[in-house]
């Protein structure tokens, strides 16, 4: 039956995430591409794509200052599920950016750090796709409370899966050992969000998950996601698709 996106969106929330990533690769085929910050919540998406032949672009932000760790699972990831990653590079390298903006912007002005090293190369990489996957989760912060797990991204213009929003930390982890999905060992470190090693810290017992990201800093997003309203995400525009099965 051929239903709008928004029609699908709301049946969309009560399909496992084997059934969103289903769906996406039979709508969007190439053109739907998961991104991967490799965190837990990235791993096991491509585990699950993999397992169901979804064969889905992976791509990456490399921003330069990722942790060796991150580098190093990038590269047992490939190797495990016989993938290539595609890794985005800003234009300008850390040596350029600290001639042009000072050394350790950073420190003093985080959002256009992430605008350039981060926001900037995703919006060129979307320009290529119609829909793109993401590891949010809602228990993952207040800002990400209201994701829905199929959305319309006003940001960058097409539709926004993120299959695990309903998913647990426990759920992740019980899927990591349970299919020996490989992770960052930073994560058992006291890491349970992984960006750039400056901006990232270790949080301390009782921390919200990500106090560890721009400590001292109000910010809590790179701004590569929406912060939708307390209202919660806008329905998806009308679109021609077809029910998960």
């Amino acid at each position: 039956m051929t239903e709008s996106l928004v029609e699908v969106q709301a049946a969309a929330d009560g399909w496992s995430a084997e059934q969103v990533l289903a769906w996406a690769a039979r709508e969007f085929g190439d053109k739907a591409a998961l991104a991967s910050s490799f965190g837990a919540e990235d791993a096991v998406l491509i585990d699950i794509s993999c397992k169901i032949d979804a064969p889905f672009a992976v791509f990456t932000l490399d921003t330069d200052f990722l942790f060796p760790e991150t580098y190093e699972l990038i590269s047992r990831i490939e190797e495990k599920y016989g993938i290539s990653v595609e890794r985005l590079r800003p234009n300008l390298t850390p040596d350029s950016q600290a001639r042009e903006f000072g050394d350790e912007l950073w420190k003093t002005q985080p959002d256009l750090c992430c605008q350039m090293r981060k926001v900037e190369p995703l919006t060129q990489r979307l320009k290529a796709s119609s829909a793109w996957i993401t590891g949010i989760r809602r228990e993952q912060s207040p800002t990400r409370a209201n994701a829905r797990k199929l959305e319309w991204d006003a940001k960058f213009g097409l539709v926004k899966l993120n299959p695990i929003a309903d998913w647990t930390e426990v759920q992740v982890w019980e899927y990591i050992h349970s299919r020996n999905v490989p992770y960052n060992p930073l994560h058992d470190r006291g890491y349970p969000s992984i960006g750039c090693t400056h901006c990232t810290r270790a949080v301390l017992p009782g921390e919200d998950p990500r106090a560890g990201r721009w400590s001292g800093f109000a910010k809590k997003e790179c701004g590569l996601h929406l912060v939708e309203s307390a209202e919660g995400p806008r329905p998806v525009p009308k679109h021609s698709a077809g029910a998960a099965r």
